[in-house]
Formats: C-alpha cells, structure tokens, sequence
C-alpha cells in the first residue's frame, strides 16, 4: 500500500513540474520536437518517439505510475513548436539559460512532456543511481523573461543497480553561452541576406553516385526530344549544344558520378562574380543538381550549358542590343555559339575561358579596374554646395578694391588645383574659374554661378556609376581585335587618337554631328584618301534643307554654294560641290565606307574647333590638322609611299587624287562617356545623344526582358525622298516654281 501511495505521489509531483514548466514557456524537446534526457540519447530518426523509445538503460522491467487521466488526453503526433532560437542556441541544446553545462550536472534533469502515451499508465521518471535529483531546469529560456517558478523537491526512485549511464549529446563547451533572451533573432545559416563581395561555390556532401552513363543516356533521349528546345533561347545555341554533347557521346559536362564536378563550381562562381563587369548574376540562374536521378541531374547539366551559352553572348554582343538603343549604331557581331560551345565543353580552366569572352582591351580594363573602386567607395566626397553668385573686381566706397568672403572658396580652390588659401574670393581664383569655364564650354567671366559649381563637382556617384555601366555595355558591341594600328574616335570627348601596337602616336580636334544629325557608331576599315575631294550632296540635304530656301527664300543658294546639279538615267537628281577652296569637305577626304556614307574630313570652317562642346556637323567628323592625319595615316596604310605632310600639300588642284592603303587601318566611332585618361584619372563626359539615358532606361525597364533580342533595322538608312519630295522637284524643274530651279543650276 506505501508503495502504491508513493507511486501515486511522485506522478503527481510529475505532473506538477510539467505545468510549471509549461507556465514558463519551458520545454525538455528541441526545435524539432525531440527529446533531451541526460541519461538519453536519442537518434534523429527516433524524434517523435514516445520518451520511453531509443534509451540506453537497461531491459529491466519499470514500474509504472497510475495514469492521471486529468493530464492526459489522446494525442496527434506532436507538432513542431515555433520558436525564434538563434542558430547558436539551437545547437548548444546541452545548455541552461544561465550558460551552465546541463549535461554536465547530473543532480540536474529536464520535465519530459510526453507524447501519444502508449499504455495506459505514465512512465516513471528515475534519475541516475546514486545522485539525488534537485531540480527541474527549462530546455531554453524564453525571449521574454518570466518569474521562474520556485523548485520542486522529488524524492528519488530506489537505485538500480548497473544502470549505464548515456554519454552527453554533445560535449561540454570552454565558456557559457549567453541565453536565447539576450540575442538578437538571426536567420538560419543557410539563408545569406548580403552574399560576400566575391561568393564562391563551396563543395557539397557527395551522394551516392549515379553512373556517368544512366546520366548521358538520359541526355542522349532530352538531344533526340523535343524538351531540349524549351531550355535554350536562341536556335543556333540548341545547335551548339547538340553537337557539343553528340562529340562528347552525350555524357555529362558538369557532373561527376552524379555529382557536380570542379567545372561546375568554376562556373558557377563566376556567374556569381559577373557584376564586377556591369552584368546582373540574377540573368544567368544555375541548377542546383539536387534531383536524386539521372533524368533530373541530365536537365541540371544541359541547363548549365544552356546559361553559360546566354552568359557568353552577353559578354561578347552586350546584355542589351545596340538596334534597341539607336538606329545609328552598327557593329559585327562577335558572337560565335559554336566556337564559343567548343571552348565551354574542352576548357581545363573554365573560369579562365569565361573570362576571356569579356573586352580584353586596355581601356576596358582600366575602366573595369576603376567601376570596382568606386563601388568598394562611399558617396562621401567634397562637394561645393550651392549659394550666392561670387564675383571678383569689385570695389567699395572709397574706390578701394574689395572682396566676397565665402566659405567655399577653399573647396574652389582645391577643385582648381590651387594653392590653400582664405576665404577670399579674389582675382587669382576667379581667373582660374574663367579658365576651367572655358575649358567646359561655359561662359568665361570668372563668376561662380550654379551651373559653375554644378560643373566643377561633376556627376553624383551614382551618375558616373551609370555612365560606366553604360560605356562598358559598349564595349561588348565592339570587336575584340581593335587591330595592331587602328584609330578611335570619342564622339563625347572630341577628340581623335591614332594607336600602333597599344601606344597612342597622334591625335587631334574633330567637330561631330548634332544631336539631331547625329554621327553614327560603327566599325570599318580606312582604305584610302582622297585629296581635292568632290562633295555630294547628300539627299536629306537637297531635299530637307536646300530645296526649301531655294522655294522661300534664296534662289541663289546652290550658286552661292557652288553646287552643280545632273539628271540621272533613272530620273534622280544628283546634286554636288566640284573641288576648290569652298568645298564643304576642305582639301582632303578620309575613307572608310560605310552603310552610312559618313567619312572624316577637311573643312573651311576651323572656328569650331576652338569650342570645347563641338557637336556642329550633319554627321561627318572634320578633323583639326587634316595633312598631319594623313601623313600618320599614310605611314600606316601605305608606308612605302613615303608621304609627308608637304608631299600630300602639293598634291592640291582641281583633280581628285586617289590615295590607295596597302594595309587598311580599322576605324572604330565610339561614345564613351567614361574613360581613363593617359594619367590614370578616370574621366566623365556629358551624354551628348541621350544614349546612357537610352541604355539605363532599356536594362531597367519593362524592356529588359526582351533587351538582348535584335530590332530589324534597314539596310540602307539613310534619308529615302518621298513621292512627293519628288514631285516638288518635277515642279521646280518644268518652271511651275517662281524660283526656276534648272534655269538656275544647268548652264
């Protein structure tokens, strides 16, 4: 009867401790729902087990208490708690809030909450033989703390003998850890909010193996399908990757034995590394190869090829297509699938190859090299903030010579590159302001105005951000071989330079188009100079700008101009300038044909070339010094013919003269609107004909998805005369005019 009353009392006492427990928030199961006991050691496949499951005691039978039914109702399978544990206090389960080792106090245990019971009557709880227990401590401290209840005093169960006692489930730590309540909630580790400036692919568990071949049989029937055209973009790409993988007998690029290989995690990581060439890794999504059979890892390896394939295109024809941005851009597209397929599939050192898709020219990479500093950089640089107009000169009452004080004179003054000095804004500052608002095209009076100041601190972070992003973008469009002796032409900058093996050997002024006429983006070779040119006219000219003042208002204007005008067989008008002094081409025409029947010139007009912003022309480049260019040319293109600059002079008449290069010399029209000086600097100009604004607006814009798809453009773009430009002409020419244009013009 003792012993019946004194079962009755410790399950009693049992249930008490449980629901104390659970008045404080305090649980003996993990996160995951499974039991902790000192003496208990639990595999994770045991979880959900009753407490009585999984132990290490002994096979000795155990009494068992009368069940309180007040306690106990039927259950479900126990559900798992939510909790806001840090990783850190999940896997320091052995712990107490209080930062003891609870695996290492064996006086101390944890209230088991019991799951769907399996008998009728509650199991006992006995602690280990000859240690007496003390108390009952929480599993974890809740976040929010709560008076602990006081201790409860059990009186232990009789020994028994050689019970063997389970090992700690994991082992006692040097320091405490600090309690759940005091740390902030973090995410689980395999979640990553902020990857690493250059996140790398760590190498996961292998798994059992899947033989090479079940995988390449699964890739042989996806090439023989039709699937396989769903994972690839462009046709010529799904070619490239059906030969790739029929040479290769259809095994498997990326896997090894099921599992990814080196090559994989090579190119994996460089995809997650692509920004630092102005790319977005959320364009080329990876496979995970986590499907557990072979025609899972088979779609995994060819949807790897199928991304490298976009990546590459991106890298040598640009993530958007110049067609998109403006008609007046043409460039060859460099874009191989199958060569670049053939690379992909042979390569040893796949990362090295994938860079190499990339503008390999010195200007891009020095580009590149200042686009990392300034996004490792912070927005916090000087800048002259706004205020009252400043003005040297000035005098007072007395006639004596006076002068602003202004607290940004120093922050000019190092903009200016000027010595340190006051605050004063006298005549040496504002002589230095006149000079750089000369240099920038601004009107020089010296004064610091808005647009001053706007000028002098130059593009916010992000603007010069934007126009790096966009020039590199460029870059893609243009070939990879610029040549061994080429010329580049900046439209924004300019400026002309002449470059022979990587060194630049000449350059010079050069007018460009308006933006309305603006002179176009293209790649073509010089083949030959002429000298004493004839102009013709172009015909957006005639129609669009001479025929209407010649109706209006000056009937003489193709005299004053001295243009001749001839009928062709087929009815059109060709209208032109014979050679002289007045040609509209100057004394010297340089060529490299193009779709656009634009070339490089002389011209009478040199005025402009004293303007710092020379966007004047109909799309023509007119060179500053036209016979020192040809004498640099010459020496490239046919340098057996000896010409210098008084030789080709000499040559001047009424006779065009033929120049013919032995050796064309490459042509490249560019819009850089960022670049790196000869000194290093890195260098920003204006975006004369919107073409960053056009490029940010497509890659940030509903566009996007589309951005790398060509627009058709014509083949001929130039200006087309209409039935009625036609007409108008017809009008003229029979008289109906006022103004009888053939009278005028044929004589």
């Amino acid at each position: 009867m003792r012993n019946a009353h004194f079962s009755f009392m410790a399950g009693t006492a049992v249930a008490l401790v449980l629901t104390a427990a659970n008045t404080v928030g305090a649980s003996p199961f993990n996160q995951d729902s499974s039991y902790v006991s000192p003496t208990t050691t639990r595999a994770p496949e045991q979880f959900g087990r009753s407490p009585t499951e999984g132990t290490t005691r002994s096979a000795a039978p155990q009494r068992q208490p009368r069940r309180d039914t007040r306690d106990y109702e039927p259950q479900a399978p126990v559900q798992q708690r939510p909790t806001t544990q840090s990783p850190q206090t999940r896997n320091n389960e052995g712990q107490n809030p209080t930062g003891q080792n609870a695996n290492a106090q064996a006086t101390q245990y944890r209230a088991p909450v019991l799951t769907k019971p399996q008998t009728t009557a509650a199991p006992i709880i006995t602690a280990p033989a000859q240690q007496p227990i003390q108390s009952v401590t929480p599993a974890y401290a809740p976040r929010t703390p709560a008076p602990a209840p006081a201790p409860v005093n059990l009186v232990p169960m009789p020994a028994e003998p050689e019970m063997p006692v389970a090992e700690p489930m994991r082992p006692a730590v040097s320091e405490p850890v600090r309690p759940m309540m005091n740390e902030p909630v973090r995410p689980a580790p395999a979640v990553v909010n902020e990857p690493p400036a250059k996140p790398t692919v760590t190498a996961a568990p292998e798994r059992p193996g899947i033989p090479d071949q079940q995988v390449g049989d699964r890739i042989k029937e996806l090439v023989a399908g039709k699937r396989l055209e769903r994972m690839f973009s462009r046709r010529n790409e799904h070619d490239a990757a059906v030969a790739a993988y029929t040479a290769n007998r259809f095994q498997p690029l990326w896997l090894s034995n099921g599992n990814m290989n080196e090559r994989a995690r090579a190119a994996i990581n460089h995809l997650r590394n692509i920004e630092a060439d102005g790319l977005d890794p959320s364009d080329y999504p990876t496979p995970t190869f986590n499907a557990m059979n072979a025609e899972g890892l088979a779609e995994a390896d060819i949807k790897l090829t199928a991304t490298l394939l976009t990546y590459v295109r991106h890298a040598m024809s640009g993530r958007v297509h110049f067609t998109r941005v403006s008609p007046n851009i043409d460039y060859k597209d460099q874009f191989d699938a199958n060569d670049a397929m053939k690379q992909i599939a042979s390569s040893n050192n796949i990362e090295r190859t994938l860079e190499g898709f990339n503008p390999q020219q010195p200007a891009y990479k020095a580009l590149k090299a200042k686009y990392a500093e300034l996004r490792r950089s912070s927005d916090s640089e000087s800048r002259i903030p706004g205020g009252p107009v400043l003005r040297a000169g000035l005098v007072d009452k007395k006639g004596k010579e006076a002068f602003m004080t202004d607290q940004r004179v120093p922050m000019v003054r190092e903009k200016l590159g000027l010595p340190a000095g006051d605050d004063r804004y006298d005549r040496s500052v504002a002589d230095a302001v006149a000079k750089f608002q000369k240099s920038r095209g601004l009107k020089a009076d010296g004064q610091l105005t808005a647009i001053t100041i706007d000028t002098l601190n130059g593009p916010s972070r992000q603007k010069r951000i934007d126009a790096i992003l966009a020039t590199m973008e460029r870059w893609r469009w243009m070939p990879r071989n610029l040549g061994a002796a080429h010329v580049v032409l900046n439209i924004p900058d300019y400026h002309l330079r002449v470059y022979k093996d990587g060194q630049q050997i000449w350059m010079t002024r050069v007018v460009v188009g308006l933006p309305t006429k603006a002179t176009p983006l293209l790649t073509e070779t010089m083949k030959y100079i002429t000298v004493n040119p004839t102009w013709n006219v172009p015909q957006s000219i005639i129609y669009n700008e001479l025929l209407p003042v010649y109706e209006s208002s000056d009937p003489n204007i193709f005299d004053r101009m001295g243009l001749k005008v001839e009928r062709g067989a087929n009815g059109d008008i060709r209208v032109f300038q014979p050679p002289g002094e007045r040609n509209a081409l100057g004394r010297i025409r340089f060529n490299f044909p193009n779709k656009f029947l634009v070339y490089q010139h002389d011209t009478p007009e040199k005025h402009y070339f004293a303007q710092e912003k020379r966007a004047y022309s109909h799309g023509c480049m007119r060179v500053q010094d036209p016979f020192k260019y040809a004498e640099v040319m010459l020496s490239l293109g046919a340098p057996k013919g000896g010409y210098t600059q008084e030789a080709v002079q000499r040559m001047l008449g009424n006779d065009e003269k033929q120049l013919d290069f032995q050796n064309h010399i490459p042509v490249h029209i560019t819009y850089q609107t960022a670049f790196v000086d000869d000194a290093g600097k890195l260098q920003f100009r204006d975006d004369v004909y919107g073409l960053d604004s056009k490029y940010l607006s497509i890659i940030r814009g509903s566009e996007r998805s589309q951005a790398d798809v060509k627009i058709e453009q014509p083949k001929d773009p130039n200006f087309q005369p209409t039935a009625e430009h036609k007409n108008r002409m017809q009008s003229a020419a029979r008289g109906g005019n006022p103004f009888n244009l053939f009278e005028q013009l044929f004589r």
